[in-house]
């Protein structure tokens, strides 16, 4: 099961369940993943950016991506390989494909500047991983300080095959979605689906700009799975009523440092996770932060009511 351009609907970003003492949580990977497949979730990434890849070892971030792919075995699911050189982007690249991802994730290093240097990286990257392995291009300037203009992707797209979708978290960047389909409406472009990312914030009216789903790891995945069937079957005003009930949710969720700690938090409280644990090195919730976050589910719960979580 091979990752195409024909990939839509939501791949929720897996985050790596812990225990207390670090140790890695197999009964919530295993209870998180069957959530995501009765939520109607189309695939999985996980080693993704907020997977917390970096703090696992070789042998750990295999396990749990082996785990995944064996559980969710109907729906592909990639894997983020993004790594500083090409010898170790390559190694875990085989090792994944071997254990049945259907594909990979790259995201590009800070260090690229030009447009030349952008493309260049990226045809290097498939090369080294094997021009038969299907990745996903990460555009996220705001972490990767790398400004890939609608035409340094389509030129990325038009000359690397093994690029099947992009992963759209520029910001503002709805512009750039109508761009590139722009581009494939006048025949400049093949088709790649675009799947996005920046905690769904942009969802409702990246849909209707072209975008083919969501790739991200929202607390509530089933939520956004609603969001795009709901806007599929022309139910816009339904879509926009159910985005704007979690709106401010997903904009808390979304904080920078503490966005992770937000999602673990509200995924034990709805029973998907035992512990909102994070591998060192950590940022946690004050009580405060904790109480605030119970105050956005009270409410949410009053439009939604997968929002009610079971008391402490």
């Amino acid at each position: 099961m091979l990752l195409t351009d024909a990939a839509n609907g939501v791949f929720p970003i897996a985050p790596t369940p812990f225990l207390e003492d670090g140790a890695i949580d197999t009964s919530s990977i295993d209870r998180l993943t069957d959530f995501y497949l009765e939520s109607g979730a189309t695939g999985l990434t996980v080693l993704g950016q907020l997977g917390e890849a970096p703090k696992l070892e070789h042998a750990e971030g295999i396990a749990v991506a082996a785990q995944m792919i064996q559980r969710a075995n109907s729906i592909p699911v990639i894997v983020g390989v993004t790594a500083p050189g090409f010898a170790a982007m390559r190694a875990l690249t085989r090792e994944v494909m071997e254990i049945g991802a259907a594909g990979v994730m790259i995201a590009p290093p800070n260090t690229l500047r030009t447009d030349d240097q952008i493309v260049g990286y990226f045809r290097q990257a498939a090369e080294s991983i094997g021009t038969d392995v299907p990745f996903v291009l990460q555009d996220y300037p705001l972490t990767f300080s790398v400004q890939m203009s609608p035409s340094v992707i389509r030129r990325i797209v038009s000359e690397i095959p093994s690029c099947v979708m992009l992963k759209h978290e520029d910001w503002p960047g709805l512009e750039k979605i109508s761009t590139l389909r722009g581009f494939e409406k006048d025949g400049s472009m093949r088709h790649i689906a675009i799947l996005c990312g920046n905690n769904g914030l942009f969802l409702d009216y990246e849909m209707s700009r072209g975008a083919d789903g969501a790739n991200t790891g929202y607390c509530f995945p089933d939520m956004l799975c609603d969001l795009v069937r709901l806007t599929r079957a022309g139910q816009i005003e339904e879509a926009h009523d159910l985005f704007d009930a979690h709106l401010p949710l997903l904009r808390y969720e979304q904080q920078p440092g503490v966005g992770l700690a937000v999602r673990k938090y509200v995924l034990m409280r709805r029973g998907l996770i035992a512990s909102a644990a994070q591998r060192k090195p950590a940022a946690g919730m004050s009580a405060t932060a904790r109480g605030e976050v119970d105050h956005l589910m009270r409410r949410l719960a009053k439009q939604d009511p997968r929002a009610e979580v079971r008391p402490d």
